[in-house]
């Protein structure tokens, strides 16, 4: 069976659409997607999505993983993602047409869907599988609008990484770094840099949208309130920020 699929960055909403996503979807018999829970807030946006462009919604009950910080971080992810390409080549080798992806923000960063399709074209029941990325506006784009900013001084790189490896960062002497995949808890490393800049925002383009920036040491606590505030209006959170060293640290 061959099948072709769209990978369609689409923001964090409708309003993010561009043209050629818009087409794409056009061009869409169904729209797959992982439901983590019955109550998934993510999947309504998709949901909505679906429901202007006339598109059946195919979901798909999102696998078992292992969070609570497995001993191997990197093979608990592969069991994971291998999990779900056999689940997603379940439900396009049940199905004809073409299908869709519609992944948060750009697929290719931090999102692991191209990784998906990758493995799903290697199932023997998909064989010509074919598929095309369609990007979208990312989180730190939106970041960098919403606070009027260039992610990077004059001739100076923007070291992207996760809020998991911001200790290691910093201590391997990156001064202008911009983190995705937040959490709660990450928050306390930032009590490590008070006299760094940082430009905050979670829920980037939505009608919770939060933004918080100054010096680490002044507004971390309306950090922390406003992360608060964006899970109780929304019912999840995604932040990402940058980080900026004072001049001359080193």
């Amino acid at each position: 069976m061959s099948a072709h699929l769209h990978v369609v960055g689409f923001g964090t909403g409708p309003d993010h659409l561009t043209r050629d996503a818009v087409r794409a979807l056009l061009d869409t018999d169904y729209v797959l997607a992982v439901r983590k829970h019955e109550d998934d807030e993510l999947l309504q946006v998709r949901r909505a999505i679906c429901q202007e462009f006339e598109v059946e919604l195919v979901e798909v009950p999102d696998p078992q993983r292992d969070r609570d910080d497995p001993s191997d971080y990197p093979a608990a992810v592969r069991d994971w993602h291998a999990a779900r390409v056999a689940a997603f080549a379940d439900a396009v080798a049940e199905r004809s047409g073409r299908a869709t992806f519609l992944v948060w923000g750009d697929p290719s960063l931090y999102d692991s869907t191209l990784r998906v399709v990758e493995g799903m074209s290697a199932d023997p029941r998909l064989t010509g599988l074919t598929w095309d990325v369609v990007p979208g506006i990312s989180a730190p784009q939106l970041l960098a609008a919403r606070h009027r900013i260039v992610l990077h001084p004059v001739g100076t790189p923007v070291h992207v990484t996760t809020a998991r490896r911001l200790r290691d960062t910093v201590a391997a002497g990156q001064r202008n770094v911009l983190v995705m995949l937040g959490s709660e808890a990450s928050l306390d490393q930032l009590e490590e840099l008070p006299g760094w800049n940082i430009w905050w925002g979670a829920n980037l383009g939505s009608d919770g949208e939060q933004l918080v920036a100054g010096t680490v040491r002044h507004v971390l606590p309306q950090v922390r309130e406003a992360r608060a505030r964006a899970r109780e209006l929304a019912g999840w959170v995604m932040d990402v920020y940058l980080l900026r060293g004072p001049e001359g640290d080193a």
